[in-house]
Parts: structure tokens; sequence; C-alpha cells
């Protein structure tokens, strides 16, 4: 069945949610505390035929906000050094409000409402993304409150997998253990992962709505 012209465009794909790649590299566990230290965003799009894939993409080192927690255990895991000069960091106000810009652009440009942050375990991104905008005064906050779309749980049905590595293999798509845990590089594969299975659901029949047949439901055998 050829997809409609209307069944093509982003803000009917996701109820008016214009769709943001997130991932942070932080401090901590916790978004209200600990600091901030690398944002990476990545915008979608969706060509005439219906299919998702990224698009623009924005990266920034932080600077730990004043007073930020910065864990020892958390520090070693990312190998991220928070003073060094050389990571070019700016302010949790900078980096925010030049993705939150971005991000306007796209809802605008593809008529849709609101953004929705995608990730990875998406609560804990989206955690830090909304402390940091509170802390920094940006008003503007293009994204949902609480709303998400988590590719942990998407992956788990999908693929069986719910560890990112592991799910991009079961996908078929490479992943660099050695470039993990760095927010652009987990950022792009998580973007491609969540475009992967967007897409497969279309071409399985999903989308647009109705083209799937649906098996008869049928009651258990004694539960009567």
């Amino acid at each position: 069945m050829t997809a409609t012209a209307a069944s093509t465009q982003l803000h009917e794909r996701f109820r008016g949610y214009f769709p943001v790649v997130i991932d942070v590299e932080t401090g901590g566990f916790n978004a209200q505390t600990d600091a901030l230290l690398e944002i990476a965003a990545i915008t979608l799009k969706m060509d005439k035929n219906g299919w998702l894939s990224p698009d623009q993409t924005y990266h920034f080192h932080v600077t730990p906000f004043e007073g930020a927690n910065l864990e020892p255990a958390a520090l070693a895991f990312t190998g991220i050094d928070p003073y060094s000069a050389l990571r070019g960091a700016v302010t949790e106000h900078e980096a925010l409000d030049q993705i939150f810009k971005g991000v306007r652009k796209g809802i605008k440009a593809n008529q849709c409402q609101r953004a929705i942050v995608v990730a990875h375990n998406a609560s804990f991104d989206h955690g830090f993304v909304m402390a940091a905008a509170e802390r920094a005064g940006i008003k503007r906050n293009p994204f949902h409150p609480f709303a998400t779309f988590d590719t942990a749980t998407l992956a788990g049905l999908a693929l069986g997998q719910t560890v990112l590595a592991k799910a991009c293999k079961a996908a078929g798509m490479s992943f660099d253990n050695k470039e993990a845990h760095s927010a652009l590089y987990d950022t792009r594969k998580t973007a491609e992962l969540f475009c992967l299975i967007v897409n497969r659901w279309k071409e399985l029949g999903g989308w647009p709505l109705g083209q799937m047949e649906t098996p008869e439901f049928k009651e258990p055998e004694g539960n009567a």
C-alpha cells in the first residue's frame, strides 16, 4: 500500500511531537545535585515516503554548575576531566540555549506542537535536561515535561535486548565499546537505533495505521 502524503509528515507520526535524541554524561545520578558534563542532541527528519533518519546534530561539553557534586566513580566511568581547558566547555545556559533554539526551529518547520526526548533509559537524560534548564533559568523549554520515548523499552520489544550496545548488535548495527559513554557517540547510535525500529515497524506494515492485520484475540482456555 502506498503511504498517503499525510502519513509521511513527521507531525502525524508521533501525535504532534518532534522527536529529539539526547544523551548526557554526568558527575553522578542525581539530576538536582550532580553536574551535567556533556550533552548531545540529534533531531530527526522524515522523507516523502515516511522513512525516519537523523538530521541536525548539537554537541557541547559543559562546565559544572556552581556547587555541583562530582562523584569520583562517575568521572572514572566516563573518563571526563571536568576542568580540563581542552574540553572547550560552555555553561549549561549556553549549551541548552543553542540546542533549544535548534529544536524550536525543527518544531516549527515540521508543524509539530512540542519536542519529546528520545533516549536510552530516557528518564535519566530527561531529568538532567530539565534540571539544567531550570538552573539556567531558561523559560522556553521546548520539551514535554515528563513524556519520553525510551529506546531501551523499544529495543526490548523489537530486538530482545535492552543494553544499547547489545541492541545495536542485535539490529545488525556496528557499535564500538571504546567510543561508548561519549555523549555524541551514544546519541548517534541511539538515533540510528530509534530510526531503525520505527522504520522496521513501518516496513512490517504497522504504519500507516490500518495496514497491519490484527490477529483475532481468543480467550485462553480454562478461564471461564
